[in-house]
């Protein structure tokens, strides 16, 4: 399974009640294909809001995504956590529903051990015929998967890739000694460009809602060999890539890049408690980001 190598994880549409709105999905949908080129799209993943999902709007969002895109992208369902029984049910849905992948994310909270990361991916990886991406992120699940404990993963057929936010180190580990056919993606923006260098494949990007065009330049610049535009377009949009976390203060994601569609023409609403939407100090900054860039 070739997942591409720009893959958008997308936000999820919210109207004035807090409710999916169904409608501006299916726009999203189009516009971050047709538009912003992305090759696949995470439905329900971290950017997608989904601790506060219940499993009803998971399978909902995964069913509307898959017949919207219509073969035009991968589709690449979020159902991970930190529960492994659960984990196993909401993957056996979204294989019936006839997803192309599933991300699994380290178990947050509970802090396994190496073994006990293994043991819960496998556990998974075994009762799904799907292609399953790893994802590991640190900074939000309090555990890091080591580079052995991935490779270690990587060896399971269905095992196909993993997105990796420990650092660009640890991507450098797992890709000199991975297979050819395991996949590493990068989860920062920001170290895109540092990551393919390094033998990453791709970006799993929050800014290729907005930039993802610019980004899918920069990435194929890169892999024709055309090294000094790779670089112009990374300086480009590195203001973004940092601004859209930053801004200026950090701000949760997806605040930052749902206010940023909504300057684009996407009205996608807010976000769910506990996160809060940006403050008017907040939203001038990132007006201002995109009038310089």
């Amino acid at each position: 399974m070739d997942f591409g190598r720009l893959i958008t994880a997308m936000v999820t549409p919210f109207d004035g009640d807090g409710e999916i709105n169904w409608d501006v999905t299916s726009e999203l949908v189009d516009y971050l294909i047709e538009e912003q080129k992305t090759e696949a799209l995470v439905v329900c993943g971290t950017t997608g809001e989904s601790p506060t999902l219940s499993d009803e709007e998971k399978l909902q969002l995964f069913s509307f995504v898959l017949e919207k895109a219509n073969g035009r992208c991968k589709i690449i369902a979020g159902t991970g956590s930190n529960n492994t029984k659960h984990s196993i049910h909401l993957t056996k849905e979204a294989e019936i529903i006839g997803v192309d992948g599933v991300l699994l994310v380290v178990p947050y909270y509970n802090k396994p051990n190496q073994e006990g990361l293994y043991q819960h991916f496998s556990a998974i990886a075994s009762e799904t015929s799907l292609p399953v991406m790893l994802y590991n992120v640190p900074g939000r699940t309090g555990v890091s998967m080591s580079v052995d404990t991935t490779l270690r993963l990587a060896e399971i057929p269905n095992i196909v890739a993993t997105k990796e936010c420990a650092s660009v180190d640890q991507i450098t580990l797992i890709a000199s000694s991975c297979s050819d056919d395991f996949r590493v993606y990068t989860g920062d923006d920001s170290a895109g460009l540092a990551s393919l260098a390094v033998g990453g494949y791709g970006i799993i990007s929050v800014a290729s809602h907005v930039v993802g065009a610019q980004m899918s330049e920069m990435i194929y610049a890169y892999t024709s060999g055309n090294v000094q535009r790779a670089g112009e377009i990374h300086r480009q949009l590195f203001p973004i890539f940092k601004g859209l976390f930053e801004c200026p203060q950090p701000l949760p994601n997806p605040s930052a890049v749902k206010y940023a569609l909504g300057l684009k023409g996407l009205p996608v609403g807010g976000v769910r408690l506990p996160l809060i939407s940006p403050t008017e100090a907040e939203a001038a900054f990132i007006e201002a980001l995109f009038n310089k860039c």
